[in-house]
């Protein structure tokens, strides 16, 4: 069961997918921090200062000034962060409709591209001459 288990683990496919989703945490936190940190103060801005991350409405407690505090003082719907998560998921699904074409636009060329014909061998040669000098008698 080990030995099948080790097999199982070190296949290609295998490798090729833990590869892929370290890669992908990696992509994950490096859309989060362009989003939080460039492109939602750039939007803020735009909208007049609006900081989505601190938007809430507090369904129940003390009124709170802060998301934190609205947070222990009871039930609260924080939909600035719901907003934040969307446009990090637009960004990152538009990233990928980008690499994902520019990745088809690779493998129409490399199909366009038609393949040289090899060379005759030595062998293809020889008889093409035998063939030719046959011929001429």
């Amino acid at each position: 069961m080990l030995k099948e288990f080790k097999e199982f683990a070190l296949k290609g496919n295998m490798v090729d997918l833990a590869i892929g989703v370290i890669i992908g945490g990696a992509f994950g936190k490096l859309v989060d921090s362009i989003v939080n940190d460039i492109l939602m103060p750039i939007i803020g801005l735009i909208t007049g200062g609006v900081d989505f991350s601190n938007m809430f409405i507090q369904l129940a407690g003390a009124p709170a000034a802060t998301l934190a505090a609205a947070r222990t003082a009871g039930a609260t719907l924080a939909y600035g962060n719901f907003i934040t998560l969307l446009i990090n998921f637009l960004i990152i699904a538009w990233v990928l409709f980008m690499v994902v074409k520019a990745m088809n636009r690779l493998k129409k060329k490399e199909a366009a591209a038609p393949e040289a014909p090899a060379a005759p061998t030595k062998e293809e040669v020889l008889l093409t001459d035998i063939r030719d000098l046959l011929a001429k008698r």
